[in-house]
């Protein structure tokens, strides 16, 4: 079946769904213990959710680069991720969704969460003909992540380990075996209306 050119593919259940980020370990480990981001974690600051295990790998190097050492899966509810898309605004204009450059800047300031659809990555990090969503969370969305949204946060760092030493080795069909199970999330037309260009 061929691939829509964009849609989110996430890890995803009845009530949750699961993104992924990388942080240094001041940051990482003390969210596993506790299942909360801790004091070190600015919520003031844009950060970025990826449904997408493998773009987090693009993103992150397979977490080796600085500052990203430990990937986290955090499942946040489906509810707050869906007020996320509800509220958010593609992060470049685009023609067809906004009137002028002028509105969707006018839009992009107000919203507390943006999107962006980047190539999905193959197990070798390489993009893909079709793109995932990238959600940016600010202001009021990102404190709601942090203090409402989060069900629970797991160290995945050791499976990023065990894929990436498969894909050197040569064994793309083991590596892919142990990929989290993405699937096409059930978000209806309505809720991505106002983001897919």
């Amino acid at each position: 079946m061929e691939e829509p050119h964009r849609r989110i593919r996430a890890l995803c259940t009845a009530s949750t769904i699961t993104v992924y980020q990388a942080y240094a370990p001041d940051i990482g480990l003390p969210a596993v213990r506790d299942g909360r981001f801790p004091a070190a974690w600015k919520p003031g600051r844009m950060t970025w959710i990826k449904p997408s295990f493998l773009w987090m790998m693009y993103r992150s190097g397979w977490g080796t680069k600085e500052g990203q050492e430990t990937v986290l899966a955090v499942e946040i509810t489906r509810d707050g991720f869906e007020w996320a898309l509800r509220h958010a605004c593609l992060a470049s204009y685009a023609p067809g969704l906004h009137p002028d450059r002028d509105a969707w800047q006018r839009d992009l300031r107000r919203a507390p969460a943006r999107v962006q659809w980047d190539p999905e990555r193959d197990l070798h990090l390489r993009p893909l003909p079709y793109r995932s969503l990238q959600l940016g969370l600010s202001g009021e969305a990102s404190a709601r992540y942090a203090n409402e949204w989060i069900v629970s946060v797991s160290d995945v760092t050791p499976l990023a380990d065990e894929i990436h030493a498969l894909v050197r080795d040569g064994d793309p069909a083991s590596a892919t075996r142990l990929l989290p199970r993405e699937q096409e999330y059930p978000a209806d037309d309505g809720l991505l209306a106002h983001l897919r260009p």
